[in-house]
């Protein structure tokens, strides 16, 4: 691999050390940058019926604001990490939130659908550092259970993004229309690119900066993609996470035009479900201390293709409580295995964060817009494809990791 590493004698530009300490300042930015681009598309959710007359399109068809971001990130962010690599995390976080912002009021403004759409892919290119970027600092700055426990609690308090965003767009878009709801988007991202410059900085000092050739960039992602300690629980993540972003694309269908809830039940009813990821959230630790990492990865899994295995066998109709229940076990096992195969697939790449959170980014959004796109096809009952999504992708998923768990991982502190 052709690559120089950059050298800087003086470093005396506030540039973050390594402490390995966790800190709530750190966590609570680190969960901000993790957590604006769930706002900024799940925000929008309740307001799916009034943006389709607007636009003169299906529920179903506004999803593509959803697949459009997806795709759009996920190839976005494979420039981030090499990026990040070579000039630091600050100036990529920092500019990237600048031109979400810039795709936000853009959206706000649309005229036509295909303004929305565009809208939608500016702020996917800008808002992808900030995600990815999220998990390299993290690595930056911890290791081992610290950083298991760090993704853990950075995931938590994103997890509110999505729960709570509906309930406060439903609220917006009541009062003041779905117009509104970018607005408060672009206004947040201007706020965490303040308070991000200001409380965490520059966590990749110079001296561990590198800086590669596009040849040598592609190669180290040929390299990555290729082992398996990386390539295997990344893919079983990323295919638990496309089961969550199904589930998000078909929840309009499902809930406003199928069971009838408006705007504000569909927001409180996502509200709810932020508890069933913060209990799983900080139960994960303990049980990966007490069981292993990759056993509790393994039972979460195994617990989310339940869930999609019960809309599969249940009623095509299903009730509000028969749906209800397929979803708290789907977040439950989603947020025990998330966090856990997050850092399992982290860990061993500590040189190479940028890198491999960049990689593990573009398989999840990459494999999130096929999944959405799935359930935003009319062509199928909206409950069936939602429940064969959720099960084939965490069958696929339990098989790769339980490949990769009878593997022999490195030691680290983290017990595995």
């Amino acid at each position: 691999m052709n690559s120089q590493l950059e050298t800087h004698a003086n470093e005396a530009d506030g540039e973050t050390q390594r402490a390995n300490v966790l800190t709530a300042k750190v966590i609570l930015l680190l969960a901000a940058l993790a957590a604006i681009s769930n706002l900024s598309t799940n925000i929008i959710l309740p307001a799916f019926p009034e943006m389709a007359r607007q636009f003169n399109v299906s529920s179903q068809k506004l999803g593509l604001t959803l697949s459009s971001f997806f795709i759009t990130f996920a190839f976005a962010q494979l420039l981030v990490g090499p990026l990040a690599d070579r000039y630091g995390r600050k100036r990529l976080v920092v500019g990237g939130l600048m031109i979400f912002v810039v795709g936000t009021f853009w959206a706000a403004n649309a005229a036509t659908f295909d303004m929305l759409i565009l809208g939608r892919v500016i702020q996917a290119i800008g808002v992808c550092a900030a995600a990815v970027l999220a998990r390299a600092i993290a690595r930056d700055l911890y290791e081992g259970e610290n950083l298991a426990r760090a993704l853990s609690l950075t995931m938590i308090a994103a997890a509110t993004a999505p729960g709570f965003s509906p309930l406060i767009g439903s609220m917006l878009n009541t009062t003041l229309g779905w117009r509104a709801l970018f607005v408060v988007v672009g206004m947040s991202a201007i706020l965490i690119a303040l308070f991000y410059a200001r409380g965490i900085g520059e966590t990749l000092p110079g001296r561990r900066r590198v800086t590669q050739s596009v040849p040598a960039v592609l190669i180290a992602y040929v390299k990555l993609a290729s082992n398996r300690l990386f390539i295997l629980p990344a893919l079983a993540t990323s295919l638990l996470m496309s089961g969550l972003f199904a589930s998000f694309a078909a929840a309009p269908s499902i809930l406003m035009d199928g069971m009838g809830l408006n705007s504000l039940q569909v927001g409180l009813y996502f509200a709810a479900t932020v508890f069933v990821v913060f209990a799983a959230g900080l139960a994960a630790p303990r049980l990966a201390h007490r069981w292993g990492s990759r056993a509790i990865t393994l039972s979460g899994l195994a617990t989310a293709c339940l869930a999609g295995a019960l809309l599969l066998v249940g009623p095509s109709n299903p009730s509000l409580g028969w749906y209800s229940l397929s979803m708290v076990l789907f977040l439950w096992g989603m947020g025990i295995a998330n966090p856990l195969g997050t850092a399992l697939t982290m860990t061993p790449f500590g040189k190479e964060a940028g890198l491999a959170s960049a990689l593990l980014g573009f398989l999840t959004m990459a494999i999130g817009a096929v999944s959405t796109w799935m359930v935003s096809t009319p062509k199928f009952p909206t409950v069936a494809i939602l429940g064969t999504t959720q099960t084939a992708v965490c069958l696929l998923a339990i098989m790769l990791f339980a490949w990769y768990a009878k593997r022999k991982v490195p030691h680290s502190t983290q017990r595995t």
